[in-house]
């Protein structure tokens, strides 16, 4: 005899509800399984979003019991309780359909972060030598590996407080070239990150932090912002 797992999946947009199935539990099996294993098995109609499967897109990102995971490298085993799953949309972005959100909003965020490289340099000009070890790539090489699977925005309080917060993803982008060096954009940039909704509104819960299955530390970039931008302001780089 199989065992089964309860399941409980959101279908609909916002306004939806969650309809339950009854899943094959399988050794080694992760919530992906699960939702494929529906969409194929039980209810075609089923929207959701996957592509590589081992944790380097992050487009599969999910609510499973409550927390925003990505559903590839989750497996049930871990996650589920007393045999049963919970799977929703991410929070804070709205829903499209079923499990699949739409991104418009978080990626808004990056550009009123100014999360984008101002090169200094011409092609023309000769590559300048960045020393790995130097503070400034340090600082950057440990908050730049973002794949942008929105599961720090799906977990952040504030996002859910104040909807202009621009949010750990785009602020941490921001922090990763406030840091380099080879970047001219720093006068506007830390203007976007200190305006209305930017680092300053970050309470430092470390949601971010706990729940990024990268293991980045979003609140540590921020706290960089804060402080980066603070001696800027009294040297009067900035207003």
């Amino acid at each position: 005899m199989t065992n089964m797992l309860s399941v409980k999946i959101w279908r609909g947009g916002s306004e939806g509800a969650f309809t339950a199935y009854s899943v094959p539990s399988q050794d080694s099996q992760t919530v992906l399984d699960v939702v494929t294993w529906v969409q194929r098995n039980a209810d075609p109609a089923l929207t959701y979003r996957f592509a590589c499967r081992v944790g380097m897109c992050g487009s599969c990102a999910m609510t499973v019991n409550g927390v925003p995971r990505w559903t590839c490298r989750t497996h049930v085993s871990k996650v589920a309780k007393d045999g049963a799953l919970t799977i929703a949309p991410l929070t804070n972005l709205p829903v499209i359909k079923d499990l699949a959100c739409d991104m418009e909003a978080f990626f808004d965020k990056w550009q009123r972060a100014d999360g984008r490289f101002v090169p200094s340099k011409s092609r023309h000009d000769a590559i300048p030598a960045i020393r790995p070890d130097g503070s400034k790539r340090v600082a950057a090489d440990e908050a730049i590996e973002c794949i942008n699977c929105a599961v720090c925005y799906a977990a952040c309080d504030t996002v859910t407080w104040n909807v202009d917060y621009l949010g750990p993803a785009a602020l941490n982008r921001a922090w990763t070239l406030v840091n380099d060096e080879r970047d001219a954009g720093q006068k506007s940039r830390l203007e976007a990150v200190t305006a209305d909704g930017g680092c300053l509104s970050c309470h430092s819960h470390q949601t971010c932090h706990e729940l990024c299955p990268n293991q980045l530390n979003p609140t540590r970039s921020i706290a960089g912002l804060k402080r980066t931008a603070a001696s800027a302001w009294w040297k009067g780089d900035v207003r």
